[in-house]
């Protein structure tokens, strides 16, 4: 028999490297700018065109390399940060694979400059698909200028399954900003399609997060410092009250490498135990300097899992570090053995009228009035409540997208729902707005749920769902038909966003508009103006919460390839809707569950949540005979 293996060449190895190494433009920024930061650059700049799909360019003015380094660098398993297995338990460099060049000119074409500081001349090479197409001197720099172009042009399945220019590019700022933060002693500076997106001075990391994050930033931040013989901690973690719906600011390094760590998360969510609302995260940019011994970093290509020889140990120190912070700045609450435990200083949720009327716009979206904890008997009942109703937001896979699908059988029964809603209440006299018959009014449990009566039995229904759904239908439609009416500010006010959203922003400002805003940039500063906001909007409104919340929850949206108007649509209405906590008059949760049976979909929120449940009187009956 004939032999049948055989090694495969250095091009097709690169390319099946360059699947692990390389997944999307973002991976190529953070393997250049790593090595720039290994060659000792103080000074950084990347240039993208098209979120990286045309052109990556990385200038540094780090050590450069000699004509010789430079070849050797597309080869694979090239390196200089190692020289024997042992060095790997001692690497305090970013990279020491040898794989992120030789992986990036396998699929892309490349050219490098690059000069010896001590050097007249440099070297340009061109290397296009492994094979070096040029080599010859060249005038240039001190350093080394990398420029990436047309990546996967010859892995065209991989190319295809790249995301949007706005997703790609949302994940190159994420690299950046993780390098960036943890190098405050660097000049970096991103430019895209020609505009400066990032402009970091060196500084301190104080300063470096508030450029990052941008000015509101400043604060939030909590300094944690300790310092122990196994590891020293440090970094900021964010006020309680200025957490946020999604995750984004929540950064970790080891030995000022980014790293993902579920485990360590689970200890700074434990510190910040009783303190945050329900499905909130706080922002935090923690810093663990430990022995290299003591962790093993060559677990993945990417370089961003690790393994520590004591994780407990870990845990524990970060867990009473961040705790014993917040409770140096009067975060926590502290113990007072001679108060009253019925009396205390936590706030009350607000009970101010929310006008649902005008539900359109209406509602706070802060989400901080349920921010009281409840005392013993309370969450004792919460806890029941919870555990007798478990299951009633359980999330159906058929409509993940914002996009609800009903069988027949489930449309029947949300007409009789409605009918029967109807013929409890009296029907709504369009012309004067009033009940034709008299009303049983509907009661709050927990400042969540809407308790209402039915002919069958009763209804239980998701404030904030039901909420979610009246607006996400309202905005929808005003995004396709283009009306909206817009109340005019006396004085206009100014808002200033971080530097990664304001691009967001910008690209989606025609559409937030649409729904009643008149909102223009301003000057190239992040700074936007608000000449007007949707008519039907609620005075109290925080015109600057509102519209970070509907940032933030259309970047959650993002990969749920989402039309634009529709995900617009399902952002607002998650930013707007009243929130659980909020206490609802009888006339507010009356309107809101009209407004509810006159949806085209009343049973689900746009993400998928139930907008009620139904309670069948036999079904309780049943339940009492036992």
């Amino acid at each position: 028999m004939a032999d049948i293996i055989q090694q495969l060449p250095d091009s097709i190895a690169n390319q099946i490297a360059a699947g692990e190494v390389i997944q999307r433009p973002a991976s190529v920024v953070k393997e250049l700018i790593e090595n720039s930061i290994d060659a000792g650059s103080t000074n950084i700049k990347l240039i993208v065109k098209d979120a990286g799909k045309t052109l990556l360019q990385i200038i540094d003015n780090g050590c450069g390399m000699s004509e010789t380094d430079a070849r050797m660098s597309f080869e694979r398993h090239a390196t200089s940060k190692i020289r024997q297995a042992k060095d790997l338990f001692e690497i305090r460099t970013m990279g020491f694979r040898g794989e992120a060049l030789a992986s990036i000119s396998a699929i892309a074409q490349v050219e490098m400059k690059t000069r010896l500081q001590k050097d007249e001349l440099g070297t340009r090479l061109v290397v296009e698909g492994s094979t070096v197409n040029l080599q010859e001197p060249c005038q240039c720099a001190a350093g080394t200028s990398l420029s990436i172009k047309n990546l996967f042009y010859n892995v065209p399945a991989r190319r295809n399954f790249l995301k949007s220019n706005t997703v790609e590019m949302r994940h190159i700022l994420d690299e950046f900003q993780r390098i960036a933060v943890a190098n405050p002693d660097i000049f970096f500076t991103l430019h895209h399609n020609g505009a400066e997106v990032f402009h970091l001075p060196s500084g301190n990391l104080r300063q470096r997060i508030v450029n990052v994050f941008g000015n509101s930033c400043n604060k939030k931040l909590v300094p944690v410092s300790e310092e122990t013989d196994v590891l020293k901690l440090y970094g900021y973690v964010g006020k309680p009250e200025f957490a946020k719906k999604t995750r984004g600011e929540q950064l970790f390094y080891v030995n000022r490498r980014f790293i993902k760590s579920a485990y360590l998360n689970h200890a700074i969510m434990g510190a910040y135990e009783e303190l945050l609302q329900a499905d909130t995260f706080p922002l935090y940019v923690i810093f663990i300097d430990i022995d290299p011994a003591r962790i093993d970093i060559n677990v993945h290509p990417t370089k961003q899992e690790i393994k520590f020889d004591d994780e407990r140990l870990v845990y524990n120190y970060l867990k009473v570090a961040i705790r014993h912070a917040l409770g140096q700045y009067s975060i926590t609450p502290t113990l007072d053995f001679e108060q009253d435990p019925h009396f205390s200083n936590t706030p009350i949720p607000s009970t101010r009228p929310i006008n649902l009327d005008k539900v359109d716009f209406s509602a706070s979206s802060s989400g901080n009035s349920g921010s009281r904890n409840p005392d013993p008997r309370e969450a004792s009942n919460l806890k029941n409540w919870e555990k007798l109703y478990s299951g009633l937001d359980a999330f159906d896979e058929n409509t993940s997208n914002g996009k609800q699908s009903f069988s027949e059988e489930n449309q029947q029964n949300v007409t009789t729902i409605g009918s029967e809603w109807s013929d409890e209440t009296g029907s709504m006299d369009d012309a004067s707005g009033s009940f034709s018959k008299e009303q049983r009014p509907a009661y709050q449990i927990h400042t969540s749920y809407i308790v209402s009566q039915i002919k069958s039995g009763f209804l239980l229904i998701d404030q904030q769902a039901a909420h979610e759904r009246i607006l996400y239908e309202k905005y929808l439609a005003a995004l396709n038909e283009e009306e909206s009416f817009t109340q005019k500010e006396l004085f206009p006010k100014q808002i200033k966003v971080s530097p990664t959203d304001a691009p967001l922003l910008n690209e989606i400002l025609p559409a937030i508009n649409a729904l009643g805003f008149d909102i223009q940039a301003f000057g190239k500063d992040n700074t936007f103006v608000i000449h007007g906001v949707p008519a039907n909007l609620n005075s109290g409104e925080d015109e600057q919460q509102l519209i970070e919340q509907l940032l933030e929850q259309y970047k959650a949206n993002l990969e749920l390839r989402l039309d634009n108007k529709e995900n617009i649509a399902r952002s607002m209405a998650r930013s707007a809707a009243i929130k659980r906590g909020q206490k609802l008059t009888a006339a507010e949760m009356q309107s809101l569950t009209d407004k509810l049976f006159a949806c085209a979909v009343p049973y689900k929120s746009p993400t998928g949540r139930n907008c009620f449940i139904t309670f069948e009187l036999d079904e309780l009956q049943k339940r009492f005979n036992g």
